[in-house]
Parts: structure tokens; sequence; C-alpha cells
């Protein structure tokens, strides 16, 4: 090849190449064109292997010494950058095709309709969206990620068939609008001090009490979300810690039964004050044991906070659960009847099917 011809080709081929090619036709080594060129020869190396880009003034420095027209050197340059973008752009729609296999797993339609996706309909815009949406270069990273890695712990419980992916969105979800709520430094006695006020919040409607217990909580250091559950998560509640001055506490209100969401915000407010903020709590992740006796600490928590155990103890040995004896007991507790109700449910006390009119459920109201 003459020194004057150049051969373009779609292979990413650096300049370099062609660089050695016209000095050894004029029998000239490297170490001499760095020395023609007063450039050190390292850095003529990293333009022989394609690491360094040819610049202009380098390109008219190369018309000098090699006689090879500086335009030739540019133009060889651009196509080699070009050449390695499409193939890094094919290899990239490669790996966008085999993970857009994995994108209804994580409820794309349901967090589109959340806002938390942008609504797309070819896979690979919907990869890039959830990668966008996760903070992730590949959603297989997920899993490498430790506030996630509860989720895929979580497992599947009985005939729920739970989704790793989705309870890995949902709590997402939870730490992204975490980071736009405003908190105190978190101090376990103000948490503590807040429970008083929150429990006899069981008694009145949500419309009435959310925005209380919010501030309740944020006083005390805990961002309170609630969320929407996704399809397949199967969860109530979850806890985990942005930072060490702020605890995350994640709730929905899957079932509508307003007792379970007490529980389940008591249960998760048990974890915040027992155990420690390295782990993220899944209600109902009791398919580890080795989260299991911290499940069951939240657990009796929950109950003893929401019913003084032995005031508990006291009605239960009476044996009357008439709906009078049960309204007055929840009356001199202050707490909600639903919440006795489903708690003499649980402790095989009433049949499940029994005075289920004391219990109330919540509705979400979509935003219009």
């Amino acid at each position: 090849m003459a020194a004057n011809e150049i051969a373009y080709s779609d292979l990413p081929v650096p300049p370099g190449e062609y660089l050695e090619e016209v000095i050894g036709e004029l029998g000239m080594t490297k170490d001499e064109l760095a020395r023609r060129m007063d450039r050190p020869a390292p850095k003529l190396s990293s333009i022989f292997k394609g690491e360094k880009a040819i610049t202009p003034d380098t390109a008219l420095q190369l018309e000098k010494v090699v006689g090879v027209p500086a335009h030739i050197w540019t133009g060889l340059e651009s196509e080699y950058r070009l050449a390695l973008a499409r193939r890094q752009e094919g290899e990239e729609q490669k790996r966008l095709k085999a993970e857009s296999r994995m994108v209804q797993n994580f409820c794309y339609r349901a967090l589109a309709r959340l806002g938390m996706v942008a609504k797309k309909t070819r896979p690979s815009d919907k990869v890039l969206e959830l990668q966008r949406f996760f903070g992730v270069t590949s959603l297989k990273n997920i899993l490498e990620v430790r506030r996630y890695q509860a989720a895929f712990r979580f497992g599947s419980g009985g005939k729920e068939k739970r989704s790793s992916e989705a309870v890995a969105a949902w709590l997402r979800i939870g730490e992204l609008k975490a980071r736009s709520i405003q908190t105190s430094p978190f101090r376990a006695g103000a948490v503590k001090k807040a429970l008083a006020s929150i429990r006899p919040m069981t008694r009145i409607p949500p419309e009435r009490f959310l925005d209380n217990l919010c501030k309740y909580l944020a006083e005390a250091g805990v961002a309170f979300v609630l969320c929407p559950h996704l399809p397949g998560t199967y969860v109530h509640g979850a806890t985990f810690w942005a930072g060490r001055e702020k605890a995350v506490l994640m709730m929905t209100i899957r079932g509508r039964w307003a007792d379970i969401f007490w529980f389940s915000l008591f249960h998760e407010l048990g974890h915040i004050l027992l155990h420690g903020r390295q782990a993220v709590f899944l209600e109902g992740d009791n398919h580890d044991p080795a989260f299991q006796e911290q499940e069951d600490e939240a657990s009796r928590f929950a109950a003893d906070t929401l019913i003084p155990p032995e005031e508990y103890s006291k009605f239960t040995q009476d044996r009357r659960f008439y709906p009078e004896d049960i309204v007055a007991f929840s009356e001199r507790t202050n707490v909600d009847p639903g919440i006795v109700v489903g708690r003499l449910q649980y402790d095989g006390h009433l049949d499940p099917s029994w005075h289920n009119n004391l219990r109330t459920r919540f509705e979400w109201k979509q935003d219009t």
C-alpha cells in the first residue's frame, strides 16, 4: 500500500497499525519516529495500540515526518472511533436483548403506572428504564446490591409464589421515595415516645392519622413510605437503613385489613428498635432460619405494644368474646376493636369468620 493510499474497513483497526506499515516501508523504527517527532516513546506506543487518539496536532507532525497528509490520519482516527462505537453499540444491543427476558419479572407495567419508569413498548427501552430505575448498568447486578439481596432471600411461602424481582422493585421504590423525606437524626428514645401517640391512631380513619403518623416518625428519624404492593410481592412491610441517621419503614395495605396494617407497622418498628442497622427486614421473611428469631421478637413487640399483655391475659381468661365485650375492652385499652378481634382470631380464641364486622378495611385512593 502506498503511503498516501487508505482502505476503510468496518473493523475497528487502530490507525497505529497503518502507522507501523508506513514507518516499516520507510525503514524507520518506532524509537526513531519518537525522536523525529520529539515525543516520548511510551506516548507513541499508546497510539500504536489504539489506546490514545491521533489528535490534529499529532496528525500534522506525522505529515511532516512520514509524508502522509494530516487529513488521512484524522480520517483514520475518526473511522476507528466510529467502528469502535458501532461494535460497542452492537454488543450493548445484544446485552439489552438478553436482559429483556427479565423485564416482566420486575412488574414493569405496575412500575409505569406508578410513574417510576416511563411507558415504553420496545423491550430494549424497558431494560434501559429498569437499569435507570435501579441505578445499575445491568439488571444482573441487582443481586449484587446488598439491599436487594433480601428480596432474593425472601423466596416463596406456602401457596404464594413470590417474585424476588418484584420485591426488589418494591424495595427500590421505598429507597427512592425515602430520599425526599426529611427526617431528624434517628433516636430510639424518640421512637419509643412516639409509640404512645401512634397507638391511639388505630381508632381513627387514615385521612385523620396519616399526616401525623409521618410527622411523628420523621421527628424520630424514621422515613415512613406508604407504597402500593406490586404483583407477586406478598409483603406487608419492610425496614432498612438509609445511612446511620435515617431508618426507612415501608408499608402497604395489602389485604386492606386495618388491624394487619397496624400490626405490620408495629412489627417493623420493633425491628428498628430491637435489631441491627445492617439487615433488611421483610415481614413474612420466615424462610430463613437466621432471621426467624428476630421476626418472632418483632412480632412479640408488636403484639405487646398494641395490646398490653396483662390486660390481654385477664380478658382472655374471662372467655367473654361477645362484640360488646370486645368493644368495651378496646375502649379500656384505647386500641381499635378490630385489632382485638384479629389478635383473638390469631391466638385461636375466635374462629376466623367471627366478629369481622368489628374489623375495618382501608381503601387505596388513586391520585386524580
